[in-house]
């Protein structure tokens, strides 16, 4: 048997009997992606619509900093992070780095440029379809702009989803912060990378499928969604 064949049947029987230490592995990643996303969220999207209507001076640097933002690399996050976490960094007096809240927080900075960006885009675009008519009723400018995201749940739930895949699937900026201490720190990617580099195959390929899995549901939830949000247009124009 090759060794591709035998690693394959280990990682399957790993998960198919849920091996304890790839069961908490897995949740450590979930739990830490979907604070992250939940976290950026909250603040992305109230950002996002205040830069769509906002005009001051600096206002277009200000959305090229953020558009380019979005390829931001994930290990300049995570030593940015690092050094205002670590002991002589201005967070230092926390004392969370290399625990699961240093990783929460680098993430959300890897994604909040991501929904606050698109979400700009968003609701500029609707604000120029149907703006007017709000305005002629006297809201105030970000109050249309948050009623956009209100009428545009569709599409801002796909920015939220396409976020968390983000976070799922980036291993530098957890790896710096997060130590990758086993049984503690350890999420898929990571988790991954190491056992690979040590030669455990079976169990970086069971973790391997079962983040293949969460960015396939990712994707098929962003599809449904979509369609989700196209049905809801039709029916609205009906």
């Amino acid at each position: 048997m090759s060794a591709f064949a035998e690693s394959f049947q280990t990682a399957a029987h790993l998960i198919l009997h849920a091996d304890a230490v790839l069961i908490h592995t897995v949740a450590l990643s979930l739990s830490v992606s979907a604070s992250a996303t939940l976290i950026a969220t909250g603040m992305g999207l109230v950002f996002g619509a205040w830069m769509a209507v906002a005009h001051f001076p600096g206002h277009r640097q200000l959305t090229l900093l953020v558009n380019t933002l979005l390829a931001l690399p994930a290990v300049v996050v995570g030593l940015v992070v690092y050094l205002l976490l670590s002991r002589s960094g201005p967070l230092g007096a926390w004392g969370i780095l290399f625990t699961p809240s240093a990783m929460v927080i680098a993430q959300t900075v890897l994604v909040l440029p991501i929904i606050a960006a698109l979400t700009r885009q968003l609701v500029a675009d609707a604000l120029r379809d149907g703006g007017d008519q709000l305005s002629s009723m006297g809201a105030r400018p970000l109050s249309c702009a948050l009623l956009m995201l209100v009428h545009d749940r569709w599409a801002v739930l796909t920015v939220v989803i396409a976020a968390f895949g983000r976070a799922i699937a980036e291993v530098g900026a957890v790896m710096i912060v997060g130590g990758n201490i086993d049984g503690f720190t350890r999420v898929m990617t990571t988790t991954i990378a190491l056992e690979t580099s040590k030669g455990d195959l079976p169990l970086a390929m069971a973790l391997g499928i079962v983040l293949l899995l969460v960015v396939a549901v990712v994707n098929a939830l962003i599809g449904l969604v979509r369609r989700g949000g196209q049905g809801s247009a039709m029916a609205g124009v009906r």
